[in-house]
């Protein structure tokens, strides 16, 4: 794979059951460009390491005034040279290579896992979290996918000169041959302990970059009630905690660092003393021990890639880790898509609560806990908190069609929608079914002050579509941000649409608009809306009130404002004396009424008495 074929077609089915196995997975996935760094890698490190053959045997030459050999000597000299610059140019190159082709596969990954995971993704795993995978941790991740094909080379590098100095000079190679083993490995015992103050490290980072990713989304918030200070604070002790964290870290691999100087440096005072001690007896010559001397000393280049190994392995394992957790994440009830790739049509139910939307209708949901209707619309959405609750569309359960099916079948419009940086045009640009025009969406989501104030921020604009939107629409109010997401959604015009909260930060008079508009668009469409205001639920052709995770009142929103007093606390806000009161006030009203028609009733008894009496007397009379 080289950078410019990037994108993968198909990043593949990762290993996510742990840390050390997705890396294995991903060394596995690269396995024709981890060969090619390693024959690379081999070429520049054997050459490296021969430097020192070819001065030995140069110093011989001179010693022996031999000028053939010297010859010899420069010419392998040069020829090692040069392989030495091409092996590394091309070292790097594949090397760098693979980090990038590694990290780009992990970031296709987690992209495709997030737009299948959808709003669920954020509510499983800390946005702070899913942030810190898809920058640093990929970093990490690509580091020792790369360094793993260098010190590979390096390690049999190390064990090729080994050898070759035992062949070479049999006195010297056995000490060199006993050192090398004690300089590798020496560093294993501190290894574990390292790791540990890394993933302590990586583990403060992730917090304080989910304190931070946090406070930048609530400043509006956090200045409208002059909490920046104490969000400050909280940021400052999470930033200090990572410093504290980080100097530990530091001091363990400083430490193992010094370890790798000091051994060689050990290595190579032995080898010189003895070497010394047999050129005295004879038994070596100077070309020899300079040889033997300079392959020591070319070692330590080799053998830093496993101090670096350490290092990579210690810093991606826990990156490796989260990465993992992100990518075993699954639809609750996610069964791979069994039925055919149709979307349904009909009624949208939800066996759990009860809720019914009739097709081509608009139903407006009221429930009194905002935490619960999230949680209700994005069921609705094809996404169940747990297995076995799934929505059925048509009598089809959603959760059973292919994710693009139910993706197009039913729409839901967060409480908070984003708006992703770029023109207001690519904003709109969004698969729709073309029965919705931009304009007439912008205008039922009365979004004509909103185009105004995009053209008059902007330069050289003049046409509102053309303007920019910053990230997350920063520069908009929060109403204004809430039409436009409402426009994009309208534009999409699913078959069924579902909105929470779609007017919640906007004047009662636009309010108004607005739902005449979500009308008119929306005819013949279903359409299904958590809110509590009014105006919206008296233009719904259904109101359906959810208590404590069941529906309880079904019906139009003035019958229901008189007759149910849970569904009347949350529409006009009446709290419980109010109700009390009302309550009171209408039986004693009740009583009063009773009262009067007793009274009505005792009078025209009277008076009925008094008429049979008259009629009684006359009648007297009359026989008389």
């Amino acid at each position: 794979m080289q950078i410019q074929d990037l994108p993968y077609s198909d990043p593949g089915v990762p290993d996510a059951r742990s840390g050390p196995r997705f890396l294995w997975w991903l060394g596995r996935n690269q396995l024709g460009g981890q060969l090619k760094a390693l024959a690379w890698g081999l070429l520049h490190f054997v050459a490296v390491s021969a430097l020192p053959f070819c001065v030995g045997l140069a110093v011989q030459a001179v010693v022996d005034r031999s000028g053939d050999r010297l010859a010899l000597a420069g010419g392998l000299l040069v020829l090692c040279g040069t392989a030495v610059a091409v092996g590394d140019t091309f070292l790097h190159r594949a090397a760098v290579t693979n980090w990038i082709t590694a990290a780009a596969r992990v970031q296709q990954l987690l992209a495709r896992k997030a737009t299948r995971l959808g709003s669920a993704l954020t509510r499983r795993v800390a946005a702070g979290e899913v942030v810190a995978v898809s920058t640093g941790d990929v970093e990490k991740i690509g580091w020792f996918v790369e360094a793993v094909s260098r010190f590979t080379a390096a390690a049999l590098t190390v064990g090729v000169v080994g050898v070759a100095l035992v062949v070479y000079q049999p006195a010297l190679g056995w000490v060199v041959a006993a050192g090398l083993p004690l300089v590798a490995l020496s560093v294993l015992p501190l290894l574990p302990r390292a790791t540990r103050r890394a993933d302590l490290q990586r583990a403060k980072a992730g917090r304080a970059t989910e304190l931070a990713s946090d406070t930048v989304a609530g400043l509006r918030v956090l200045r409208g009630i002059g909490g920046e200070d104490l969000f400050l604070d909280r940021y400052r002790r999470a930033s200090q905690e990572v410093r504290h964290a980080a100097v530990r870290s530091a001091r363990m691999w400083s430490l193992i660092s010094a370890i790798q100087v000091l051994l060689p440096g050990l290595l190579l005072i032995a080898v010189v003393w003895h070497g010394v001690q047999l050129a005295r007896q004879g038994r070596v010559t100077v070309g020899e021990l300079v040889t033997v001397y300079s392959a020591v000393m070319i070692l330590n280049y080799p053998l830093q890639h496993f101090t670096e190994i350490a290092m990579a392995y210690s810093f991606s394992r826990p990156s490796a880790k989260r990465a993992a957790r992100v990518l075993s994440l699954e639809r609750a009830t996610d069964t791979g898509g069994s039925l055919a790739d149709t979307v349904p049509d009909g009624d949208l139910y939800d066996p759990a609560t009860g809720l019914l939307a009739p097709a081509g209708r608009l139903t407006a949901v009221v429930c009194g806990d905002p935490d619960a209707a999230g949680l209700l619309a994005e069921r609705l959405g094809g996404h169940p908190a747990e297995a076995g609750t799934s929505v059925l569309l048509g009598g089809v359960p959603l959760d059973e069609l292919p994710l693009e099916a139910a993706r197009t079948a039913v729409l839901v419009q967060d409480k908070d929608p984003v708006l992703l940086s770029g023109s207001l045009r690519e904003l709109l640009d969004v698969p729709s079914s073309g029965a919705v025009r931009a304009e007439d969406a912008l205008a039922a989501a009365q979004c004509g002050d909103v185009l105004a104030a995009l053209v008059q921020g902007s330069l050289d604009v003049t046409d509102p579509l053309d303007a920019r939107i910053t990230e997350r629409g920063r520069s908009l109010s929060g109403g204004q941000r809430q039409r436009l997401a409402l426009a994009r959604s309208l534009i999409t015009d699913p078959g069924v649409l579902v909105l929470d909260e779609p007017t919640s930060a906007v004047d009662s008079h636009t309010e108004a608009r607005i739902a005449e508009g979500l009308r008119a668009v929306r005819s013949g469409r279903t359409t299904v809306v958590f809110t509590s205001s009014p105006l919206l639920l008296d233009l719904a052709d259904r109101v359906v009130l959810v208590h404590e995770g069941e529906v309880v009142a079904v019906g139009a929103h003035r019958e229901l404002v008189r007759s149910e007093r849970r569904y009347r606390s949350v529409v006009t806000r009446e709290t419980d004396d109010e109700a009390a009161l009302e309550e009171d006030e209408a039986a004693l009203h009740s009583k009063a009424l009773e009262e009067d028609e007793a009274a009505l009733r005792s009078k025209a008894l009277e008076e009925d008495e008094v008429a049979l009496r008259s009629r009684a007397l006359e009648e007297i009379e009359e026989s008389a």
